[in-house]
């Protein structure tokens, strides 16, 4: 990879063209296929904007969510290379894009080290060698693509009356993109699904080639060690590769946060390290012999590759990462908000990001999928649910169904996003005659729910200008609590300076080392659920917060091997590091439970 760092998925429309701003110069990043509505615009966009011929697929055609899907990314495809070829055929000459490509990479890059050696040539022949084997060496960043494991919809529709799986959200996704002609990675999140899972095993793409290379590749993005182990052991027994565990911080990171269970981010990176080697010669043999099954023999080693993301914010915490745990790539995501090159941010959100502190994001329950969710204080989304409260009609037109899975009221599932379940689930409320200061707080409970599948697409359709009249302008946006550390507007060259350490955009910003900010989240977290435990006591949920608490320990007591580890590195380490651990520890033992 020519870069160090990848760019995750950014909630549905900040990234879905993403890699057309960045992949030229060789920075991979990762597009949801969550929503083909969204995505089928885009492509009507962008084909448009060069002037190619725009062919588009009904909603209700054969087929159309993995069709538009499939269309969409070899769209990108073919751009994007062109884009790359027509990039390197560019003289070198400062300020174009040609010399941008080499001027972003990392400075301990020998490619970029290379090219500051061809600079110094004298005009010539050699001069000339020197940059065509510059441009040979030149790498094109990956069109990754996102599939939230859990949300899988089985379509009502069927075939001649038959329900066929294959007409689910997530397996009509990934027929989508495995059809398609990338050779690229899907990342697989939000926790494991055997139907989809074994649906992979329908893509040759997935297995190794004549030359023993995989044209479409696994990425695994889990919150702790166990579960990776188990999810790529499912996968290999069925000759599927893991080719990369991309770690993310259960609660320090943008967008659906998933609590683990009180494992700190370190302790997890620890044991990955640890246990690397053991787990890959295991990984490969039921690999090999899930090959070997479906009549595939004399595999190489594969590699292997180990990321992590969620609230990294220095230069020096990436390096650390990368170094003491010895990883292939980090993630930044939500920085990039503030990158208008390279996501779609509206101006209004853009600005109200721009000057936003730490108390402008919270987690929330706003998401109808029931899992906490990284929201955003003075988002549009927010400011309209609380209008309509106000008018008394709360809740969301629901138009395109993706999170609907209630059946409370319902024989056909809806979304307690909508104004439809928030009506039922209301009346029910007042026939239950609650006093009524429970009434008011379970009245909250059903309104904070909002609307994701509009709200995470209108500021992409609110940038590029497509909005349609009738649409909502509310959008609803994810950044994780690293982001109020950030207060600026950034080119991508002052975003991936900061990265690398040519520039510090946090320079004059008091902000938590990030293991430190995490532990902080994972304390208030608990303070909120044993809050929670007096209102509805069970055993069963004692029992868990006691283990949450303990592991939490275990990760301070971590932190203190690490911190004496590194004590040699000055007074700023322990004022940024120790001072504030021992704070958090302090906290965590007043936590009766």
């Amino acid at each position: 990879m020519a870069h160090k760092f990848h760019i995750p998925v950014l909630g549905l429309g900040f990234s879905i063209d993403t890699p057309l701003k960045v992949a030229k110069y060789g920075i991979s990043s990762v597009v949801s296929i969550v929503d083909d509505e969204l995505i089928e615009r885009m492509r009507a966009y962008h084909t448009q904007k060069r002037n190619m011929s725009y062919v588009p697929i009904p909603k209700n055609s054969h087929d159309s969510r993995a069709r538009r899907i499939n269309c969409y990314l070899n769209f990108l495809d073919l751009i994007i290379k062109d884009d790359f070829e027509k990039l390197k055929q560019l003289p070198f000459e400062a300020g174009n894009d040609l010399c941008r490509y080499f001027e972003l990479l990392p400075d301990d890059s020998q490619l970029k080290q290379g090219y500051e050696l061809m600079l110094e040539y004298p005009d010539g022949e050699r001069k000339k060698i020197f940059q065509s084997i510059l441009r040979k060496r030149m790498e094109l960043g990956k069109i990754d693509v996102n599939i939230m494991a859990k949300v899988d919809r089985i379509k009502n529709e069927n075939r001649n009356g038959i329900t066929v799986d294959e007409d689910s959200d997530a397996l009509a996704a990934l027929r989508g993109f495995a059809k398609s002609r990338l050779t690229s990675s899907v990342v697989l999140s939000a926790g494991m699904n055997p139907r989809l899972y074994s649906y992979l095993e329908h893509f040759e793409d997935f297995f190794p080639d004549e030359n023993n290379i995989l044209k479409k590749r696994i990425i695994l993005k889990v919150s702790d060690f166990r579960s990776a182990f188990i999810q790529a052991k499912f996968l290999a027994k069925k000759g599927l590769w893991v080719a990369e565990f991309r770690i993310e911080s259960g609660l320090n990171c943008g967008g659906h946060a998933f609590a683990t269970d009180g494992h700190l981010m370190g302790p997890i990176l620890e044991e990955f390290k640890q246990m690397k080697v053991c787990m890959m010669e295991e990984l490969f043999g039921l690999y090999t012999k899930g090959l070997q099954k479906k009549g595939i023999s004399s595999v190489p080693v594969m590699e292997q590759r180990i990321s992590v993301q969620g609230g990294i914010g220095t230069a020096a915490e990436n390096e650390f990462l990368l170094e003491h745990y010895q990883l292939d790539s980090t993630g930044w995501g939500s920085p990039f908000l503030l990158v208008p090159e390279v996501t779609n941010v509206d101006d209004d959100t853009l600005g109200q990001l721009a000057n936003a502190n730490e108390s402008s994001f919270f987690l929330s329950n706003s998401s109808p999928l029931g899992v906490l969710f990284n929201n955003f204080r003075n988002s549009s989304i927010e400011a309209e649910r609380k209008i309509r409260i106000e008018q008394g009609r709360p809740g969301s037109p629901c138009t395109k169904k993706y999170l609907c899975a209630n059946t409370e009221f319902t024989e056909t599932p809806i979304c307690t996003a909508s104004r439809a379940y928030q009506k039922l689930k209301i009346e029910h409320l007042k026939k239950e005659k609650l006093p009524v200061a429970e009434f008011e707080k379970q009245l909250l409970k059903v309104t904070e729910k909002i609307c994701l599948c509009e709200g995470l697409c209108s500021s992409a359709y609110q940038k590029v200008g497509i909005l349609k009249p009738k649409e909502s302008k509310a959008v609803a946006i994810c950044p994780g609590p690293n982001l109020a550390y950030f207060s600026g507007i950034y080119s991508m060259e002052e975003m991936i300076g900061h990265i690398y350490g040519r520039t510090n955009l946090l320079e004059k910003v008091k902000r938590p080392n990030f293991f430190i900010k995490e532990l902080e989240l994972y304390v208030n977290y608990l303070a909120a659920e044993i809050n929670l435990l007096v209102e509805g006591f069970t055993e069963k949920k004692k029992n868990q917060l006691i283990r949450f608490k303990e592991e939490l320990f275990r990760g301070i007591d971590y932190y203190k091997f690490l911190f004496r580890e590194f004590a040699g590195n000055g007074q700023r380490f322990e004022g940024m590091f120790y001072q504030p651990l021992l704070s958090a520890e302090s906290r965590l033992r007043q936590l009766s439970i």
